[in-house]
């Protein structure tokens, strides 16, 4: 029972497998643990990177994503520029057509650099020159709007157990026997 049991799994896993649509990704250039080098010879669709570094001197057509790395742009980018966990660097005359996001990570713009929209960035430091050119609205969250409340809580948590601890220091000291532990 068992071996006719697996064996029509298997054959549902192939059959599945065999009917599936291959995701075709013309120019696109993702990694893992690899930098994404894009020249001005090669220009990619969309580059998209985990935990590497994204190094950009032509042409991306698409979205620039990078998690857990830094992007180092002196060209163009068509799209959206959207950086977690690391830092985001457009050399002088570079362009993002779209948005630029980051998150949890610094902001470094350089002479004549051209935003065509919007600028986002959450906990993150934007520094830029004064010749740099935005079409949308620059918005920013500052990281001790999250640090803050927390800290708060910390704060009221360790009030809570250090005053827990004095309580139960001064039963023991009134010679209180607290119930043996099972």
């Amino acid at each position: 029972m068992f071996k006719l049991h697996s064996m029509v799994l298997a054959l549902g896993a192939a059959v599945l497998l065999a009917a599936a649509a291959p995701a075709v990704a013309q120019q696109d250039s993702v990694q893992f643990f690899q930098n994404v080098e894009v020249t001005p010879a090669n220009a990619v669709h969309d580059a998209i990177c985990f935990f590497c570094n994204v190094n950009v001197q032509g042409k991306v057509t698409g979205d620039i994503v990078v998690f857990f790395g830094n992007l180092n742009l002196k060209g163009d980018a068509q799209h959206d520029v959207v950086s977690f966990f690391g830092n985001i660097r457009a050399a002088d005359n570079s362009s993002i057509d779209d948005d630029l996001l980051s998150v949890l990570g610094n902001v470094y713009l350089g002479q004549n650099v051209s935003i065509g929209r919007d600028i986002t960035t959450a906990f993150s430091a934007v520094e830029q020159a004064p010749t740099v050119t935005v079409g949308g609205t620059r918005t920013s969250m500052p990281l001790w709007i999250i640090a803050a409340p927390l800290g708060i809580l910390l704060l009221i948590i360790l009030v809570i157990v250090r005053e827990m601890r004095a309580y139960r220091r001064r039963l023991i000291a009134r010679g209180y026997k607290f119930p043996p532990r099972a």
